[in-house]
């Protein structure tokens, strides 16, 4: 599959309500194409707005009329995918408009080339906005960089709630429903433009995560022990919809520095245990206070990542079963803080956080 992006920088607000198609400036700006490259330009960092800054290493130059025809043969063909690149704290997508189907425009194999940082476009996975179910307003599916297809990710559906808004023109506060492999989750785009999420319920029957380490607290795995690479963890399992294992240190030393840890050693070790027969998302954390906890993260799929948000209420729900943290917390991840509370009264948890656009791109299958 060829990768030959044209891309549009988002670089001032604009009305989108009367402005054309965000994809229609991709084919008349410029083309970054990795087979014409001539003389080579040096860039200096470019201020697009306070929190984003471009740096290129690549040349770019006006699109000649060969390439230009190829791409818009290409086009007349339909094998031309829009998208939208977006991240939440750094977790990022690939946003691919597919109301039109119930069926992703693109396999999961595509889907891994796409996601490749060097090779493709680059993201931890591409998102699907697609046609409602069972009276759902839309409905949401994933494709890990891996090729897996996930039930859920607390970041995505922040960055699908965005996305939405940007696709139907919405402004201001807006909510609507959404249909994922988890169930129903509801996003709301607040009025400082985070995204505050219903996520639902915490699941934590052990045969529901999954797991099939032995329940210690009613049906559930609370503080329960984990053989993992010749050490004693403290594990506690919740589901989200998708499985996490929580721990906050091992038998002989119950507090984590996450900063030390060796992730991408330890990370795969957790995920493939044989305790997990869906495998796992694995988070390590560190209590800095009852309402602040920091994490990091090795998900199912995609490996360590900046920011994993059904994570981060997941880790939320396992302190508070063991002792060690409130029911609302600030969750430090290394793309930054979540938000996360666990409401007693219905036992749903609410996640708030960041979603921001990165670019717009249209690249040939």
């Amino acid at each position: 599959m060829a990768i030959a992006a044209a891309v549009t920088l988002p670089h001032t607000a604009v009305n989108r309500r009367n402005s054309p198609s965000p994809y229609s400036a991709s084919f008349d700006s410029f083309r970054i194409s990795s087979s014409s490259f001539k003389q080579p330009i040096s860039l200096k960092p470019i201020a697009i707005k306070p929190d984003f800054r471009v740096f290129s290493t690549m040349t770019i130059h006006p699109t000649e009329k060969s390439s230009q025809t190829s791409l818009l043969n290409h086009r007349k063909q339909g094998q031309i995918l829009h998208f939208v690149k977006y991240h939440g704290l750094g977790n990022d997508f690939i946003l691919v408009d597919n109301r039109d189907s119930t069926e992703p425009k693109i396999s999961p194999e595509q889907a891994v080339k796409l996601c490749d940082r060097n090779f493709g476009i680059g993201g931890d996975g591409v998102i699907f906005a697609m046609p409602g179910t069972n009276g759902t307003d839309y409905t949401m599916r994933i494709f890990n960089s891996d090729g897996s297809e996930p039930e859920m990710c607390g970041n995505g559906v922040r960055c699908f709630a965005r996305y939405i808004a940007e696709l139907e023109n919405l402004s201001g506060k807006q909510s609507f429903t959404v249909h994922t492999g988890a169930g129903l989750i509801v996003p709301e785009i607040q009025e400082d433009g985070k995204v505050k999420v219903d996520m639902g319920e915490p699941i934590l029957t052990a045969s529901d995560v999954p797991t099939i380490i032995t329940p210690n607290k009613n049906e559930s795995v609370v503080k329960a022990k984990l053989g993992v690479d010749g050490l004693i963890w403290n594990v506690t399992c919740v589901s989200m919809g998708n499985p996490h294992c929580i721990t906050f240190g091992t038998e002989s030393s119950e507090d984590l520095v996450v900063d030390e840890l060796n992730l991408s050693e330890i990370g795969p070790k957790f995920e493939h245990h044989t305790m997990f027969p869906a495998r796992t998302n694995t988070e390590f954390v560190q209590v800095l206070s009852p309402s602040h906890l920091k994490m990091r993260v090795w998900e199912r799929g995609a490996g360590a990542t900046l920011a994993c948000g059904t994570g981060a209420c997941a880790v939320v729900v396992a302190a508070v079963l063991e002792g060690l943290a409130e029911r609302s917390c600030r969750v430090e991840l290394p793309g930054g803080p979540l938000d996360i509370e666990w409401r007693e009264e219905d036992n749903h948890i609410y996640m708030t956080g960041p979603a921001q656009i990165v670019f717009y791109g249209s690249v040939p299958l």
